[in-house]
C-alpha cells in the first residue's frame, strides 16, 4: 500500500510546513563550508574545447560533487526548474494555473517518506546522495550573483524525488484537466495558458528515440557500435564526463540536475534508453459511496466496504502580491491516489515507486563491465518507462523491453481501466527480467528500437508476439521503426561514420503510402472538377518526388504541408478506430478513409497555406524548417527576423530516422524545431573507445557563453565531434581545467 496512507492529516500538514522553509536555509555553518572546500580539492573538471565538463574524482561521491557543480554552472537554472516541478512546488514560481500540476507531484512523492527512504538507503548511495546536495549548495555558495526563483539550498533526499531520468515521468501520464476537474469542480485553470494567437498550426512531435546496435561480424573493425540517439525536447540534457580513482568511467547525456549518466557508455559497455516498454501504469474503477455515518467515502472491495483515505494536501502558490494557499483533500484506495471520474466511477492509479531501488538501478549501470554485471542491475527491476539497447566490449549485442513488469490476469484487458472491486485484478509482483521480452546476439547481428514494439527490433530474429502477455508491450509499430528494418537489414561492413549515415538516411517512408494515394486521387478526379487544373503543377512535382528530405526540396515542403491537412481530417475518425498517429498503421487508415476530394482539397489547402506565409507553394524546405537558439530561456521564443539554420530532416511521425520537430503551436510563419534530436552518439567498444557526438545547440544554457550555439551549424548538418574519452585527449583538447569554487 502506498505508503502516503500511514501520515495523519496534521502530520502532513506539518510537513508541508517544514517543507516551505528549507527554500530560506541560512548561510552555511564552518564545518559545512570546510567540508565542501575539502572535497572540492579532491574534484578536478576539465573543459575541453567544445565546453564538455570532464568530472575527475578521488571517488565516485567526489565525481558526483563536481558533475553537479559543472552541470550547474552550465545552467543552474534547468537543474532548480526540474527539482521545483519534482517537489510540487512550481505554483510557487509560477502562479496559480501550477496548482494542479504540483498535486499531481504530491499525490506520489513526500518530503518526509522521501527522507525516511535516505535514512535507510544503503551507505554508499546515501554518499552520493550527499555530494549530489554539496555540489548544488557549494556552487550556490561561490555565486553569490545567482538568485534561485525558489530552492536556495538542497537536501540529499531530494535525489530521490528526481530518480529515473525519462523527459516525462510515470507520475506525468496523469491527465491534468481530469485532475484538476475532480478535485475542483469547475473549468481547468490549464485551460487559460493556450496561447492568444496561433499562425504555424503544427501538429506536435511526437516522443521517441532510436537505439541501435551492431554486432562484431557487421562491422569492419570487428568490434560494435552503439547509436544513442534520443529524441527529447532540445536542451532537456548536457553532455558530461565523470571519472573516478574508484573505477568510474562514463560519458553520454545526463539529465539535468542528476548524478547518473542516463544515455551513454563506460570503458566496456554502453546503453540507450527508448520510451515505451510495457504496460506498467494501471487505472482502476472504484465504486464509492458516502460512509454510512457520512464521515468520508468507503469503495467496494469484493464483499467488503473498505474506506477510502482523506488526506489534506497543501499547495502554496504565488499571486501579484503575496504568497497564498489552497487546501485539496485528496483520497486514496489501496490502488493508489484518485485521479479522475469516469461515470460514477473514481479511477484510482497504480504505478511504480520504487525511487531508491531506482536511483541504485540508475546509478549501478553506469559502472557495469560487462553483460552480466549489466543484467545484474537490470534485476532491481525499477526502470518502468524504458526500453535499452545494449552493446559492449566482449562483442555483446542485446535488448531489454523495459524490466519493470508486474504480473497480472490476462482476462483483462490492461489497456483500460479494471475494476477495481475485483480482487482478481491485483498485481502479482514482478515478472523476472528472464520472463520479460529481452534479446541477446541474435544471428541477424543487429538490434533496433524507435519507441515501437519489440517484435520487429531483429527483423526475422525478434522475440515472438504470440509468446508474451499483451500487457508486455504498448506501443505498435511505427514509421522509424520500419525505415530502420530497411536501412539495418542487409547492410555490412558497419563504420562509426556508415552508422550515422545509416542514422541519418534521408528517406520519408510514410510517402511511399500517401503520395500514391493522393496520385491516384487527382488522377481519378473529373476533368470538371476545379481541383484538377488548380494542383496540376503540384501534382506534377509530388509525382516526381523521391521521397526524401533535402533542404532545397520544394516537394518535401509541400508533401509535409499536405500530410498535416489530411492529419487534421482524420483525426476524430482516428481516434474512434483507437489508432495512433504516430503508428505506421495511420497511414494506411489515410490512404483508405478518406475521398479523392478530401485528398485534393489538403493539397490546395497546404498550397494556401505556403502561399500566405512564404509568397509561394514552391517555397524550399529549408527555407521552412529551421534552427534557432537565441535565447537562454527554458519557454523559447522564436523569431522569424533573427538569425537560424535550414534543417533538412523532418518530424519523426513522417519515418525520418533523424527527428526533428516541435511540441507546441507557434506564432512565426517558419517551423522552429525544439524537439527531436538531441544529443547523439555512435561509439565503438573496442580495446580503446572510440566515439563521436552532437548536441542541440550547444553545453551552456548561458548566450554569453562561445558554447551556447557552437554546436548548431554541425547539428544542422548532420556533422559529429570526437568524443575525449581518455586523459591525454582530454589535456590536448582542454580550454580550461579547475577545482570547483577555487
Amino acid at each position: 500500500m502506498n505508503k502516503l496512507l500511514k501520515f495523519s492529516v496534521p502530520f502532513i500538514a506539518a510537513i508541508c510546513m517544514a517543507v516551505t522553509s528549507y527554500s530560506a536555509a541560512a548561510s552555511p555553518d564552518q564545518s559545512e563550508l570546510k567540508r565542501w572546500k575539502t572535497q572540492a580539492q579532491h574534484v578536478q573538471i576539465i573543459r575541453d574545447n567544445w565546453g564538455i565538463p570532464h568530472v575527475y574524482g578521488n571517488t565516485d561521491a567526489d565525481a558526483v560533487f563536481g558533475v553537479l557543480y559543472a552541470q550547474a554552472e552550465d545552467n543552474f537554472n534547468r537543474i532548480e526548474l526540474n527539482y521545483i516541478n519534482a517537489l510540487g512546488r512550481l505554483a510557487e514560481v509560477e502562479g496559480e494555473s501550477a496548482l494542479y500540476r504540483d498535486l499531481r507531484m504530491k499525490l506520489f512523492i513526500n518530503p518526509a517518506d522521501m527522507q525516511a527512504k535516505y535514512t535507510d538507503s544503503p551507505a554508499w548511495l546515501k554518499k552520493l546522495m550527499n555530494s549530489f546536495a554539496d555540489g548544488l549548495n557549494f556552487y550556490l555558495y561561490t555565486h553569490p550573483q545567482v538568485h534561485p526563483k525558489l530552492l536556495t539550498h538542497f537536501e540529499p533526499w531530494m535525489a530521490l524525488c528526481f530518480s529515473e531520468g525519462s523527459i516525462g515521468g510515470d507520475i506525468e501520464t496523469i491527465d491534468l484537466k481530469q485532475l484538476e476537474q475532480f478535485y475542483s469542480g469547475h473549468p481547468t485553470l490549464m485551460a487559460q495558458t493556450q496561447p492568444e494567437q496561433e499562425i504555424n498550426k503544427v501538429d506536435p512531435e511526437p516522443g521517441g528515440s532510436n537505439g541501435f546496435a551492431i554486432a562484431p561480424s557487421l562491422t569492419v573493425s570487428k568490434h560494435a557500435l552503439l547509436l544513442i540517439n534520443p529524441h527529447t525536447s532540445f536542451y532537456f540534457r548536457p553532455e558530461v564526463h565523470m571519472i573516478s580513482k574508484q573505477g568510474l568511467n562514463a560519458y553520454g547525456a545526463v539529465t539535468w540536475g542528476q548524478f547518473f549518466i542516463y544515455q551513454g557508455f563506460n570503458s566496456r559497455l554502453g546503453w540507450m534508453h527508448t520510451s515505451g516498454g510495457a504496460n506498467v501504469i494501471n487505472e482502476y474503477l472504484e465504486t464509492v459511496t458516502r460512509n454510512n455515518d457520512g464521515d468520508g467515502y468507503v469503495y467496494r472491495y469484493g464483499a467488503e466496504l473498505r474506506p477510502l483515505k482523506a488526506t489534506t494536501i497543501q499547495l502554496r502558490y504565488k499571486t501579484d502580491s503575496q504568497m497564498a494557499e489552497k487546501n485539496v483533500t485528496v483520497y486514496y484506495s489501496q490502488h493508489g491516489p484518485i485521479v479522475r471520474k469516469i461515470g460514477d466511477q473514481w479511477v484510482a492509479v497504480r504505478l511504480m515507486q520504487e525511487p531508491v531501488k531506482s536511483l541504485m538501478q540508475s546509478y549501478s549501470r553506469t559502472r557495469a563491465k560487462n553483460y552480466a554485471d549489466f543484467y545484474r542491475v537490470m534485476e532491481l527491476r525499477t526502470n518502468s518507462s524504458n526500453n535499452t539497447v545494449y552493446a559492449d566490449a566482449d562483442g555483446n549485442i542485446a535488448y531489454f523491453h523495459g524490466n519493470f513488469v508486474p504480473k497480472r490476469d490476462t482476462r483483462f484487458d490492461w489497456s483500460q481501466p479494471v475494476d477495481g472491486s475485483n480482487p482478481d485484478t491485483e498485481w502479482q509482483g514482478l515478472h523476472e527480467v528472464k520472463e520479460t521480452i529481452t534479446l541477446l546476439n541474435p544471428s541477424n547481428g543487429w538490434i533496433q528500437n524507435t519507441n515501437n514494439w519489440p517484435f520487429t527490433v531483429a527483423g526475422a530474429n525478434s522475440p515472438r508476439q504470440q509468446d508474451y502477455p499483451a500487457y508486455m508491450w504498448v506501443n505498435p509499430e511505427n514509421a522509424r521503426g520500419i525505415h530502420a528494418l530497411r536501412v539495418l537489414k542487409n547492410h555490412s561492413n558497419f563504420t562509426l561514420d556508415s552508422l550515422i549515415s545509416t542514422a541519418y538516411d534521408n528517406y520519408l517512408p510514410a510517402f511511399e503510402v500517401l503520395m500514391p494515394a493522393l496520385l491516384k486521387a487527382w488522377d481519378d478526379t473529373a476533368e470538371a472538377n476545379p481541383l484538377k487544373l488548380q494542383l496540376k503543377d503540384q501534382i506534377d512535382l509530388l509525382r516526381n518526388w523521391d521521397l526524401r528530405y533535402a533542404n532545397e526540396s520544394v516537394p518535401t515542403a509541400l508533401a509535409i504541408y499536405w500530410g498535416q491537412e489530411m492529419m487534421k481530417k482524420i483525426d476524430a475518425r482516428a481516434k474512434e478506430k483507437k489508432i495512433g498517429k504516430s503508428s505506421w498503421a495511420v497511414f494506411d487508415f489515410i490512404a483508405a478513409n478518406t475521398t479523392a476530394q478530401e485528398k485534393l482539397e489538403s493539397l490546395f489547402f497546404a498550397s494556401a497555406r505556403l502561399e500566405q506565409d512564404f509568397g509561394s507553394w514552391k517555397t524550399p524546405w529549408g527555407e521552412i524548417n529551421r534552427f534557432q537558439h537565441i535565447s537562454g530561456a527554458i519557454e523559447q521564443a522564436y523569431d522569424d527576423t533573427k538569425p537560424s539554420l535550414p534543417i533538412p530532416f523532418t518530424a519523426s511521425v513522417w519515418g525520418s530516422l533523424a527527428a526533428f520537430g516541435t511540441t507546441s503551436p507557434s506564432k512565426t510563419r517558419r517551423i522552429y524545431g525544439d524537439r527531436g534530436n538531441s544529443f547523439v552518439a555512435v561509439v565503438e567498444f573496442g580495446p580503446r573507445i572510440r566515439a563521436k557526438s552532437v548536441l542541440a545547440g550547444g553545453e551552456s544554457g548561458d548566450p554569453a557563453s562561445p558554447h551556447f550555439n557552437d554546436q548548431a551549424e554541425m547539428y544542422s548538418k548532420g556533422g559529429f565531434k570526437d568524443v575525449l574519452f581518455y586523459p591525454d585527449d582530454v589535456k590536448k583538447h582542454s580550454e580550461r581545467s579547475y577545482h570547483p569554487g577555487l
